[in-house]
């Protein structure tokens, strides 16, 4: 298994960010930082800029609007921060006609029945969230992938946040964001087990974002 070597520096990038209680848990320390910003009218600009920590997905302020963010392994970085127009990798290419996409390591400190695959990417993490902006809105996210025979596979667990009235509160989305509990098809034979991100049982990684009208999510990844 490829492990991150240098794994605080990854998160160091960012900066160190101010202390924040979550659930009576003092999140302390460096951390990589992800702003997933809901807008009323496409974005048409590319956002390929590797420094970038943000990414722009529907708003959804009538109806709920549903956005792809695709995931693929390495370190944590935003290869296509604008869900609304054709999803690049880090490397240019284009791996699906419309989304965003988001780089970050299979999460090795959460069981699953597999574990991280042999030879990709990985660390140690948790994934706390809020929702920020003006009160009202929420956002449900399922991380979901395909099985072979091409068809769409989601978790049956989701995060919800809901932007209430005071201050936002963090919430753990490690397991709802980094695993994917399902049953699916492997080689004709159907199958339910809790996978981790990347796992080959499954292609095509991306998290579901249905937006009912949050400006603003914040996640937040610490290495562990």
């Amino acid at each position: 298994m490829k492990r991150l070597s240098v794994l605080t520096a990854v998160f160091v990038a960012t900066g160190f960010a101010a202390p924040a209680l979550a659930d009576g848990i003092n999140l302390k320390g460096p951390h990589y930082n992800l702003n997933i910003i809901g807008v009323e009218n496409p974005k048409t600009a590319p956002m390929t800029d590797s420094e970038r920590h943000t990414i722009f997905v529907g708003l959804g302020r009538k109806s709920s609007v549903t956005s792809n963010i695709y995931l693929a392994p390495g370190p944590f970085d935003v290869c296509d921060g604008n869900a609304f127009d054709a999803a690049h990798s880090c490397t240019g290419d284009v791996i699906a006609n419309q989304g965003a996409v988001f780089q970050l390591p299979c999460n090795s400190a959460v069981p699953t029945d597999t574990g991280c695959p042999s030879g990709t990417f990985s660390a140690d993490y948790q994934i706390w969230g809020r929702a920020l902006g003006k009160p009202g809105g929420s956002v449900t996210m399922k991380t979901c992938g395909t099985d072979d025979t091409g068809a769409l596979v989601c978790s049956t667990g989701s995060a919800l946040f809901t932007r209430g009235k005071g201050k936002s509160g963090f919430f753990d989305v490690t397991t709802s964001l980094t695993t994917i509990n399902a049953c699916f098809d492997v080689a004709g034979v159907v199958t339910c087990e809790t996978v981790s991100l990347f796992d080959p049982v499954l292609h095509d990684f991306f998290w579901q974002y249905a937006n009912s009208g949050l400006r603003l999510l914040q996640l937040r990844f610490y290495p562990l």
